[in-house]
């Protein structure tokens, strides 16, 4: 009888069966099941206050706004990596590059001035 109920509810229902239970007589069974209904009723209507619910709302919103930083630091952690891979892997192309260059596997590249002439040449 002494159980630890998770809720009022689960606490009064338990009492109504009790109650519906017991050899008792008609009258009593009424008004003991009227009164548990008014107690019901009772606590049902005692909800939490206006300053809880706004409590409640100010913690959700500070939830929410935390959960959003949160991802957005991701989000930038992310495109920062990307763009450091990035930069590393031009620097490695521009290496390995000379590096063709100056084993003489490629030709390095040629100048604007140089490239012109030789189209002019290339015309005539």
């Amino acid at each position: 009888m002494l159980k630890k109920y998770s809720n009022y509810l689960e606490a009064i229902v338990e009492l109504i069966y009790l109650c519906l239970n017991l050899k008792i007589n008609e009258q009593m069974k009424k008004l003991a099941t009227l009164l548990i209904i008014g107690v019901v009723a009772f606590m049902y209507s005692c909800g939490p206050s206006a300053k809880e619910l706004e409590e409640k709302r100010i913690a959700d919103s500070i939830r929410v706004a935390d959960s959003l930083a949160m991802v957005q630091a991701e989000q930038q952690r992310i495109a920062d990596s990307i763009s450091k891979v990035q930069e590393e892997k031009r620097k490695a192309d521009s290496i390995a590059h000379q590096d063709s260059i100056a084993k003489k596997l490629i030709k390095p590249a040629k100048k604007m001035k140089e490239a012109k002439k030789e189209m002019k040449k290339g015309k005539k």
